[in-house]
């Protein structure tokens, strides 16, 4: 979905040749995956998705006129207009690059506040913007220009059938709102990390990646706070599943797949993935290679299988599969979409780290993870996780019941870094982010713990919910410019 689309609404004889072309696609890639060459070079990179704030810290729907401010094709549009997204060049995890990956960020959002300063308001790297409210997600200005929002929109309404219904337990009882349209989408800005993978380890990578999902999203939380209300630690875990969930609630009863999904094997092979994705899920953007003006086969190159890519990119798994079949040599990547933005440019580099150590260390072990963990603990950790951050426990082979800060500081973050080690990482890049991690660990001091401790303290002190949010997120943004690793910040 990261591609623009020309149409907006599309015929039944379209839809049926998509269909039609999509079973073509997804054959050929499976021929072409047991035999092409593809790059191996275990590159990474991250998309960063960003909100806009005005003065008082209310969101600025303002995206088109910062991102001409900042007039540079490496800044695009998300979804909602008080989003922006920047994609940082790739790299590799070995020597000092993850500490310049770091740099990187924080060079991306001082332009990014520049363009935003010229338009009046400012950035902030959160996962979701604690002053955002129904009445903004409720106005029809709400989504950004571009006919793949449109497109993306009108088809899972059309596909749904009804209002979009966020529901999720929380503090009064939660959220229970009902929308026209995915606007909440908007609310959950992400950081994801992608990952090179050839095509005999990518099994072990997104199993390793799958396994350890639960502890990577506890160890990064920051969405506590929706519509006014605290839910999840991590809440862009549901409100993204119900935003986008194409199912009314009778259709979800009979058992239909979320869009939003984690999954529900282990696999052996990257096909099992896209397989299932032809398989299970009707396309919601059926639009052909024809209408982008695109060829099924070029001679001499891979193919584009823009229909099979297109398709995959509207089942949002946590840990995606990526087809690119580039401009010589064709690559795959994993794209890990599960951690928010923020809080500051050295503690996302330090969740990259995580991600990449870990996964490098697990997919070299003897005896995998997943052979010891089954596939349903996995998802249960997830949302045990996203609902309790580093207060959950979680069943872990050979261990038990386990508080998750524990796991991670004693046993997940030590073979993380181990595996930095083995992909090249300098030993004072491997401290800097393991110094980070474990005192993150050990203090249980998340972006949502942060966020939630700081507004019980602003309540104590007489401020009402909106005037203790808008205050915690401009102290937040206060902080976030510092680079101090979030559970170093002062509460309150």
């Amino acid at each position: 979905m990261g591609r623009e689309v020309g149409r907006t609404e599309y015929t039944l004889s379209e839809r049926t040749r998509y269909r039609r072309e999509l079973r073509r696609n997804l054959d050929v890639f499976e021929t072409y995956l047991d035999h092409a060459d593809f790059r191996d070079e275990n590159t990474i990179g991250l998309e960063l998705e960003l909100n806009l704030v005005d003065e008082h810290e209310q969101p600025a729907l303002a995206s088109s006129a910062v991102l001409a401010a900042i007039d540079d094709d490496e800044w695009v549009h998300e979804i909602g207009d008080f989003n922006v997204e920047t994609d940082l060049p790739v790299t590799t995890a070995d020597g000092d690059r993850l500490r310049g990956m770091e740099r990187e960020i924080g060079e991306r959002l001082e332009k990014t506040e520049r363009g935003a300063q010229a338009e009046g308001c400012h950035v902030i790297a959160i996962g979701h913007l604690p002053t955002l409210s129904q009445e903004v997600l409720s106005d029809p200005s709400w989504r950004a220009p571009g006919a793949r929002f449109t497109a993306l929109d009108t088809s899972v309404l059309s596909a749904r059938g009804e209002q979009i219904h966020i529901d999720i337990d929380g503090e009064g009882g939660g959220v229970d709102a009902a929308f026209d349209s995915v606007a909440p989408e908007s609310a959950c800005t992400s950081m994801q990390l992608h990952l090179q993978v050839a095509p005999e380890r990518f099994a072990d990578a997104w199993n390793a990646a799958q396994a350890i999902a639960g502890p990577q999203v506890a160890l990064a939380a920051n969405s506590p706070y929706l519509l006014g209300t605290r839910l999840w630690h991590e809440s862009r875990i549901p409100v993204f599943l119900q935003a986008i969930d194409t199912r009314a609630p009778e259709v979800a009863a009979q058992g239909v797949r979320p869009r939003v999904w984690f999954g529900e094997r282990w696999i052996t092979s990257m096909f099992d993935l896209f397989e299932e994705n032809v398989r299970f899920f009707p396309a919601i953007i059926p639009e052909s290679r024809q209408m982008a003006e695109e060829p099924l086969l070029t001679e001499g190159a891979a193919p584009r299988l823009h229909e099979l890519v297109l398709h995959n990119g509207t089942v949002w798994r946590w840990n995606r599969p990526i087809y690119d079949p580039g401009t010589d040599l064709p690559h795959l990547r994993l794209e890990n979409r599960l951690l928010p933005a923020g809080p500051t440019p050295i503690d996302m580099a330090a969740n990259a780290a995580f991600f990449y150590g870990i996964v490098r260390h697990l997919v070299d072990e003897r005896r995998p993870l997943w052979s010891r963990l089954s596939f349903e603990s996995a998802r249960e950790t997830f949302e045990a996780c996203a609902r309790r951050g580093l207060d959950a426990r979680v069943r872990w082979p050979r261990l038990g019941l386990v508080p998750v800060a524990d796991l991670l500081a004693e046993q997940l973050i030590p073979q993380a870094m181990q595996g930095l080690s083995e992909l090249g990482a300098d030993p004072d890049v491997i401290e800097r982010y393991e110094t980070v991690l474990i005192g993150r660990a050990t203090s249980r001091r998340t972006g949502a713990r942060w966020q939630i401790d700081t507004i019980a303290a602003l309540e104590r002190e007489g401020h009402h919910r909106p005037a203790a949010l808008a205050a915690m997120t401009a102290l937040y943004r206060e902080h976030m410019w510092t680079n101090t690793p979030v559970h170093e910040w002062p509460v309150g």
